[in-house]
């Protein structure tokens, strides 16, 4: 599964998710995580309620299943839980990427708590949903 971070250092999820320039993106699964991108964002981001500047990340994150943030407004976080995005919001800005990517790859070997079993199987459905729709096409 992949999943975000939205950071200004890279190295801590400390950046608020309407205002995030980057977003770095990683593939994990139960053996472990790797960098897959940084996701750069142009423009006014901190302007508050121009809705305009989430399209391009909403967009760019479709395929994450989690998005970890410092802070998130309401109609943010809406839009990606309608994607099927969940947003979680960090314990503090000085929470480091790597530790909650460890904290991801052992709960995946375990027993996963429930919504987090509940975004990955929904990010799974959808996408095989997508391959039925395709075949009957």
């Amino acid at each position: 599964m992949k999943i975000a971070f939205t950071t200004s250092d890279r190295v801590h999820i400390n950046a608020h998710f309407g205002w995030a320039k980057e977003i770095d993106v990683y593939e994990v699964s139960d053996l472990g995580f790797h960098f897959v991108e940084t996701l750069t964002f142009e423009g006014n981001l901190k302007e508050d309620g121009n809705e305009d500047k989430l399209a391009a990340k909403l967009q760019a994150l479709g395929d994450c299943t989690i998005v970890y943030v410092s802070a998130i407004g309401g109609t943010a976080a809406a839009k990606l839980i309608k994607k099927q995005v969940t947003p979680v919001k960090a314990r503090s800005e000085e929470q480091e990427i790597t530790d909650v990517l460890n904290q991801l790859v052992q709960t995946l070997k375990g027993n996963p708590p429930p919504w987090l079993r509940k975004a990955l199987q929904k990010k799974t459905e959808s996408f095989e949903d997508g391959l039925e729709e395709e075949a009957t096409v």
